[in-house]
């Protein structure tokens, strides 16, 4: 469980730093580092926390039960999924009415991913991880509130292809992650029986 807490810490510790860091002239670390170098031990740091969160949750394993969801929760988590998916797409599709109501359609994503999967597993490793993946949503999504910076603004163009690249793509990484990935990670079939 150390390495799962460690991995945790530093993973949303870049994260929120970023989210919270200066933004006022001769005071941004980023414009004082520069892009380049500010990104790239960002990203190290990051990708040192992500592979810490990996290893520590396997490790884990088992972990000790604080609740037991129904098994219908299960099938609830399997429906939240497919807008989470959708919703990450258009993220990086171009701006549609999906990312132009979502605001920031990641991290809307990344909530309702993290809030599923706290409905559907109740062991100590999965609340740590799935509910720091909530409140890190919470906190940074209040954040960009704060700094005034709230999605695409109203004049942005909205673009059909936007949604449905956002659709097309989600769709398919929903399905492949259903079919494909989760038996393969986990060793069983997303859908419970």
């Amino acid at each position: 469980m150390t390495y799962l807490i460690l991995g945790l810490v530093i993973f949303f510790g870049t994260h929120l730093f970023s989210a919270v860091r200066s933004r006022a002239p001769g005071k941004d670390i980023r414009a004082k580092m520069g892009m380049g170098p500010y990104m790239g031990l960002y990203s190290l740091v990051a990708i040192a926390g992500f592979a810490l969160i990996v290893w520590g949750y396997g490790a884990a394993r088992p972990a000790p039960i604080l609740y037991q969801p129904p098994v219908w929760m299960a099938h609830l988590n399997l429906v939240l999924m497919l807008p989470a998916m959708i919703l990450l797409a258009a993220a990086y599709a171009p701006t549609g009415r999906i990312k132009k109501a979502a605001k920031h359609p990641m991290l809307a994503a990344v909530k309702i991913w993290a809030l599923g999967h706290l409905l559907a597993n109740g062991e100590l490793n999965s609340v740590l991880l799935f509910g720091s993946f909530l409140a890190y949503g919470v906190i940074d999504r209040i954040a960009l509130k704060r700094r005034g910076d709230n999605g695409p603004g109203p004049d942005t163009p909205v673009s059909a292809m936007g949604d449905v690249a956002a659709i097309v793509i989600g769709t398919a990484a929903y399905a492949a992650i259903l079919l494909w990935l989760h038996p393969l990670l986990f060793g069983v079939a997303a859908l419970p029986v």
